[in-house]
């Protein structure tokens, strides 16, 4: 245990001391976190052996799961408060159009290449594979994006946009790749299952959305016995932590295998309580300050379970190179599109699209699922190979297109040391 501590004390310091580097790059911290993980992980510092300096082995990383995912819980739930009613009623049309239609267009474009590469080179890619990764493609990270937003507080048209269309890219995904791995499973089975396909997608979903928002609902009702701030900052943790436990069980009713979408219901979660408490705007602001270190920790660890081992591999390299490109181009293009649809601003038009890219957890638990599939090797390796590249490129990407539609602040040299001794 002590081992596992003096790691992930040395990976957090090692992160927050890498993005004064970057920073003098010009690049987002989110940059300097990942590239941290990836040279304390196994293939770098981690490969010496040393205990307690970087992480031995892919399993090591794949060990601190629980913290990764209760990251992932807290920043479902902070993206929860963007879906204020008054916000909805003022962009809601748009974000979910946006979201829809762009990630049925990454999805589409995505299919075609590959099924391309597949009618040409059957011996590369199965069919099922391809239809599979072009579901893959229609996810989207939101905590990559939000970290972003965060770090240089970002705020304007496009970037309320985003943070809907994000948020709505992710349920959209899941539905997607929920009926396409049903078709991919039917097609290398050779047997249809429409519960599989119609059926167990939806109830996830629907599952989730109540889960969701009955949590909201609870930690707002208990919220009211408490007046301290601490106190209530404590509840607010506790509920996201039993969120992220709960929404990790799974069941069955009858034939229907039930489960739920960690993200989808923890940003119900935030969801609803953002719309019901009056006094969610500033709990949600402590709530993001006290998450920081657990983020930093989220980005490291992310980065150390990069695999460097797919870079070898010419196949995985040949389809996820087509794979990147194909789907850069459908997020691109199908943003632009529904952005037109929507008489969105041309700056918006122009950038929106780019802020799409980043891919990371969503997008890996999707391909860990496919894994069942005939070649699932290859749709697990090309996909960790797409997220190698989004997730280094992704942010400064991000940073750049908000920089370049004037949402971003210019960066200063504000001291938090200097403010607090000039109070």
């Amino acid at each position: 245990m002590e081992i596992y501590l003096i790691s992930l004390s040395i990976a957090m310091v090692g992160g927050l001391l890498l993005s004064r580097l970057t920073r003098l790059m010009h690049l987002p911290a989110v940059t300097a976190y990942l590239v941290a993980g990836l040279l304390l992980g196994p293939f770098f510092i981690g490969r010496l052996q040393i205990d307690g300096l970087g992480f031995g082995s892919l399993a090591q990383v794949e060990g601190m799961k629980i913290i990764t995912q209760a990251a992932l819980g807290f920043i479902a739930f902070t993206m929860g408060n963007e879906f204020r009613l008054s916000q909805l009623r003022a962009m809601g049309k748009q974000a979910v159009t946006i979201g829809v239609l762009q990630a049925v267009i990454a999805t589409l474009v995505v299919d075609v290449v590959l099924i391309a590469l597949h009618v040409l080179f059957p011996q590369i890619i199965s069919l099922s594979s391809a239809i599979t990764l072009g579901a893959i493609a229609a996810a989207t990270a939101p905590a990559a994006t939000l970290m972003v937003v965060r770090q240089y507080k970002a705020d304007g048209p496009m970037t309320r946009l985003l943070l809907l269309v994000v948020a709505i890219d992710d349920a959209v995904g899941l539905l997607l790749f929920s009926v396409s791995f049903g078709i991919a499973t039917a097609l290398a089975s050779g047997q249809v299952s429409v519960m599989g396909v119609i059926v167990e997608p939806i109830v996830e979903i629907v599952l989730s959305l109540a889960l969701g928002s009955v949590m909201g609902w609870l930690l707002h009702a208990v919220e009211k016995f408490f007046h301290s701030r601490s106190k209530r900052m404590t509840l607010s943790v506790a509920f996201v932590l039993l969120t992220v436990g709960l929404s990790m069980l799974t069941f069955e009713i009858g034939p229907v295998h039930c489960s739920f979408s960690l993200l989808l219901v923890c940003m119900m979660t935030g969801t609803v309580f953002c719309n019901i408490c009056p006094t969610s705007e500033e709990l949600m602001e402590r709530i993001e300050n006290w998450t920081m270190p657990l983020n930093v920790l989220f980005f490291v660890l992310s980065g150390a379970e990069l695999d460097l081992n797919v870079l070898f591999q010419p196949v995985t390299l040949l389809v996820g190179v087509l794979f990147i490109l194909a789907r850069s181009a459908g997020k691109y293009y199908g943003a632009a599109f529904s952005c037109r649809l929507t008489h969105q601003p041309e700056p918006v038009v122009k950038h929106l699209g780019i802020t799409l890219l980043p891919q990371a957890g969503v997008a890996l638990g999707m391909a860990l699922t496919a894994a069942s599939l005939p070649d699932g090797a290859l749709v697990r390796n090309v996909v960790l190979f797409a997220v190698l590249v989004y997730e280094l490129i992704g942010p400064a990407l991000t940073k750049r297109s908000l920089l370049a539609v004037g949402e971003i602040r210019p960066e200063g040299r504000t001291s938090a040391r200097t403010l607090n001794a000039n109070p």
